[in-house]
C-alpha cells in the first residue's frame, strides 16, 4: 500500500518572510541607485540557490562587488538572513507536528547556501519532517520537474500519493504537472482543510510509515 504524503514549501508557508526593505536601505547607505544590488549580485544569488558557490565565496563577492569591508559584509549578510528566515508560522507548524506518524512528511524548498544550518538551529525543521530537500543541495530549483522527483525519491513515495503545499502558483502548477496533488497556500485554515481532505482520501495509518 502506498503511503500518503504531504510536502511543504518553507518560505511563505512554514516561515512568514515579508520583505523588510533591507536591500534598498543598503543602496541608500552606499549611495547606489535603486536596483544596483540586484544587478551586481543576481548571478551570485542564483549560484547560491543551486549550490554552485560556497558561503565564503558569497561573502567575498559581496565585498568585492559592493565595496564593503569585513564588518559591513557581516552586517549585510545578517540583514539578508533576517529577511530570508522570517518568523515561524507557529499554527501550521503545530498542526504538522500533530501529523507525525500518520503520513509521510517532507519539505521541498528553493533555498540558499547555508539555509539548512540556520533553519535547523532556529526552527528544527529536521525534527518536524522526515526529509528536507533544498535546491542548493540538489542543484535545481522548483519549478523544474527534477526538484519534485527528488522530493518524492527522498521519501520513497509515488507522486500521486503526495500533496504539495506552496505559496507560488508556478510551483503549484509544476507539482501537478509532475503528477502530484498540490495546494496554493493562502492561509492556514484553508491549507489545514486541504491537508485533512487529502489524508482522509488516502491510505490510512496502516499504509503510512512513522518517524523514527
Amino acid at each position: 500500500m502506498t503511503a500518503t504524503c504531504v510536502i511543504f514549501d518553507i518560505g511563505g508557508v512554514l516561515e512568514i518572510a515579508p520583505a523588510t526593505g533591507w536591500v534598498r536601505r543598503w543602496e541608500e547607505r552606499l549611495a547606489l541607485p535603486p536596483g544596483t544590488v540586484q544587478e551586481r549580485m543576481s548571478d551570485v544569488w542564483q549560484a547560491g540557490s543551486v549550490g554552485r558557490i560556497s558561503e565564503h565565496d558569497v561573502q567575498r563577492e559581496v565585498a568585492g562587488r559592493l565595496g564593503l569591508d569585513a564588518p559591513q559584509v557581516e552586517a549585510f549578510m545578517a540583514d539578508l538572513w533576517a529577511e530570508y528566515l522570517g518568523t515561524p508560522n507557529e499554527e501550521l507548524i503545530a498542526y504538522v507536528r500533530g501529523l507525525r506518524g500518520s503520513c509521510r512528511l517532507g519539505i521541498l524548498s528553493n533555498s540558499f547556501v547555508g539555509a539548512r544550518e540556520r533553519e535547523t538551529a532556529l526552527y528544527r525543521f529536521d525534527e518536524l519532517v522526515e526529509q528536507i530537500v533544498y535546491s542548493h543541495e540538489i542543484g535545481v530549483e522548483k519549478p523544474h520537474p527534477r526538484a519534485f522527483e527528488a522530493a518524492c525519491a527522498s521519501l520513497e513515495v509515488q507522486p500521486e500519493s503526495c500533496l504539495f503545499i506552496d505559496d507560488f502558483p508556478p510551483n503549484v502548477e509544476a507539482a501537478r504537472a509532475a503528477g502530484m496533488q498540490a495546494h496554493l497556500f493562502e492561509d492556514n485554515a484553508r491549507t489545514i482543510t486541504r491537508i485533512t481532505a487529502h489524508l482522509d482520501a488516502g491510505p490510512r495509518r496502516a499504509g503510512c510509515l512513522p518517524l523514527g
